[in-house]
C-alpha cells in the first residue's frame, strides 16, 4: 500500500498569522510536522499557497507544492497538491493522508493507525478518536470546540458533533465521565482513497454540515463509509501563541523523557 502525506500550509490565520513558520524548538514548526511525517510514508509533501513558507521548506530540504489561495478547506488544497504530485511524478498513490500543519508531535502511531484502516476494503475515510477519561473533566466533555463521534459496531463513524453524544438520558451530568459510557473526542488526523478525496471536494455543503460547522459531516450524508481507529495519543495542536508557549513546553519536557529531538 502506496501512502502520501499531504501537509496543507497557510501562512494567513486570524489566530496567529504566520504560524507554519513560527519557530519550535529551533526550527520552524512546519518543519517539525515535515520531520515526523516523512519517515513513515512513501512520499511526503507540503502545500501551502505562500512563497514564504514555499521557500522555508525547499530550505531545509523538504518537497513542497505551490497551491491556490482561493480554497475554502484544507481538504481542497490537498486534493490540488495530489494532482499536482500524481501529474509531475506519474505515480499514484493507494491512500492520501492529510497531516495538519500546527501537528508538530503527530505521533508515528497515529500514522499507523489510519494507515491500518485501509484493510478493510469499505473504508473510504480514515481517522481517529480518542476516549474522554474522568480526569479531562467535564469542562473538556462539553467544549464545542472539541467535537464528538458515536461509533457503530464496525468502527465506522455514525455522526460528529459539537454536542455531547450519546445524552445520558437520567444520569446527572456530572456523572456523565464516570457512568461507564465512553465518550470519543475526535482528532482531526484525515485519510483517503485517492477517488474518495476527489468526490469529497467535489461535493456541496449539506444541511448538517452547515448546522454544525463540521465538513465531515457532508460525507456521511453523502453515504461514506468513515473508519475510525482508536488511540489514546494526545495531539498538541498549535492554533495560537499561547500555544506554541504550551509546545515548547512539551518539547523541553519531551527531550528530558528521551534525549535531544
Amino acid at each position: 500500500m502506496k501512502t502520501i502525506a499531504i501537509i496543507p500550509a497557510r501562512y494567513a490565520s486570524t489566530r496567529f498569522p504566520g504560524k507554519p513558520l513560527a519557530m519550535l524548538g529551533g526550527k520552524p514548526v512546519v518543519q517539525r510536522v515535515y520531520e515526523k511525517v516523512a519517515p513513515l510514508v512513501d512520499m511526503a509533501v507540503v502545500a501551502t499557497d505562500d512563497a514564504r513558507i514555499y521557500d522555508a521548506v525547499e530550505g531545509f530540504n523538504g518537497r513542497v507544492v505551490m497551491t491556490s489561495p482561493d480554497h475554502k478547506s484544507g481538504t481542497d488544497r490537498v486534493q490540488e497538491a495530489y494532482t499536482k504530485v500524481c501529474e509531475a511524478l506519474g505515480v499514484d498513490y493507494d491512500v492520501i493522508i492529510n497531516v495538519q500543519g500546527d501537528e508538530p508531535f503527530i505521533a508515528a502511531q497515529q500514522i499507523q493507525a489510519v494507515k491500518d484502516c485501509f484493510m478493510d476494503a469499505r473504508t473510504d475515510i480514515a481517522t481517529l478518536v480518542k476516549p474522554f477519561h474522568a480526569e479531562d473533566g467535564l469542562e473538556a466533555l462539553l467544549n464545542p470546540n472539541s467535537p464528538k463521534v458515536v461509533l457503530g459496531a464496525h468502527s465506522q463513524a455514525l455522526y460528529f458533533s459539537r454536542s455531547v453524544i450519546p445524552y445520558l438520558r437520567g444520569v446527572d451530568q456530572k456523572d456523565w465521565l464516570t457512568s461507564g459510557q465512553t465518550f470519543y473526542k475526535h482528532i482531526g488526523l484525515y485519510a483517503y482513497r485517492p477517488e474518495a478525496l476527489s468526490r469529497v471536494t467535489a461535493m456541496p455543503q449539506t444541511p448538517l454540515e452547515k448546522a454544525e460547522s463540521l465538513e465531515q459531516l457532508r460525507w456521511l450524508e453523502n453515504g461514506m463509509h468513515i473508519t475510525v481507529r482508536v488511540v489514546d495519543i494526545e495531539t498538541v495542536g498549535i492554533d495560537t501563541p499561547q500555544d506554541l508557549e504550551r509546545a515548547e513546553q512539551f518539547l523541553m519536557e519531551l527531550k528530558r523523557a528521551k534525549g535531544s529531538l
